[in-house]
C-alpha cells in the first residue's frame, strides 16, 4: 500500500533499457471505480504534450521508482480519451471536504492510499479538529470535486494508522445504517459538531455566508470563533458545509 505523496515524484523506469522515463507529476482518480487509473508523468518536452501510462502497464510502484516494460508504456494524453475525460473531473481527493449523506463534516482529506498492485484506493486520510484517522475507502459512497460523501457509520470505524488499514485489506463494509443504535448516533453527533468546531475556529472567511432566508449571517473575513460555528450549525448542515468549503 502506498500513499499518494510516496508515488508522486518518483522517476519512471524502463526495464527494458534501463533509462529514466520521466516522473510521476500527478495521480489520475476514477471516481466511479475508486481507482488510480493513470498516472500522469512529467518528461522534459511536456511543453509539447501531457504524457501518462495506465495503471495497467505499470510493472511495480517501489521505494525509489515505478517500472514499466519500455517506453511505449508511456502514452500522449491526447490518444488515450478516458484519461482525457478523467483529468477534466479534477478529481484530487486531497482537500476534499469529507461529509455523511446525510450533511455531517468530518473533515477534510489530506491524503489517499492505493494498493499498488491494482491501483485500488484503500482508504482516505481525514483531518479531524487536530486528529488525523483514515476513512476506509469502502465507506465512501462518492468521489467529488470538493466533496467526499461517506456512509454515516464511517466515523464508528475510523482507522488510527496506516497498520490498522493494512490488518482490514479485504474485509466488506456492511453499509446498513439501522444497525447504529440511536443513542450512538446522538452522542455521535455531539463528537461531530464538537470537531467542526475545533476544525473551523480561527479559519478566515472568504465569502459573504448567507442563511436560508438569503441574509448574511456571516460576513466576509469574519475570523471564526466557536459561537461563529455554533450559530452556523444552527443554520443547518448545508451552512455548515458552505462555511467549511470557503475558509483559509
Amino acid at each position: 500500500m502506498k500513499s499518494s505523496t510516496q508515488v508522486i515524484g518518483l522517476p519512471v523506469i524502463s526495464i527494458q533499457n534501463g533509462v529514466q522515463l520521466g516522473q510521476v507529476k500527478s495521480l489520475v482518480v476514477n471516481p466511479e471505480k475508486g481507482t488510480v487509473d493513470f498516472f500522469i508523468v512529467d518528461q522534459e518536452n511536456w511543453e509539447i504534450s501531457m504524457k501518462a501510462i495506465p495503471f495497467r502497464h505499470i510493472i511495480g510502484i517501489g521505494e525509489f521508482a515505478v517500472t514499466v516494460e519500455e517506453e511505449k508504456a508511456v502514452l500522449d494524453l491526447n490518444v488515450i480519451p478516458i484519461a482525457n475525460e478523467l483529468v477534466n473531473k479534477k478529481i484530487t481527493i486531497k482537500q476534499a471536504k469529507v461529509m455523511t449523506r446525510k450533511g455531517q463534516l468530518l473533515g477534510e482529506a489530506t491524503e489517499f492510499y492505493i494498493d499498488e498492485e491494482t491501483g485500488k484506493i484503500t482508504g482516505i486520510e481525514v483531518q479531524i479538529g487536530s486528529d488525523v484517522r483514515i476513512v476506509r475507502a469502502d465507506h465512501v459512497i462518492t468521489y467529488g470535486k470538493e466533496l467526499l460523501i461517506v456512509y454515516e457509520h464511517a466515523q464508528q470505524e475510523l482507522v488510527s494508522n496506516v497498520d490498522a488499514l493494512l490488518s482490514l485489506k479485504g474485509t466488506q463494509v456492511e453499509p446498513l445504517i439501522e444497525q447504529i443504535l440511536p443513542e450512538t448516533v446522538g452522542n455521535e453527533l455531539d463528537e461531530l459538531r464538537q470537531k467542526q468546531i475545533e476544525m473551523l475556529t480561527g479559519k478566515r472567511l472568504l465569502k459573504d455566508i448567507v442563511d436560508a432566508n438569503g441574509q448574511v449571517l456571516l460576513p466576509k473575513d469574519t475570523v471564526l470563533t466557536k459561537e461563529h460555528v455554533i450559530r452556523a450549525q444552527e443554520e443547518g448542515p448545508e451552512v455548515v458545509i458552505e462555511l467549511s468549503m470557503n475558509v483559509e
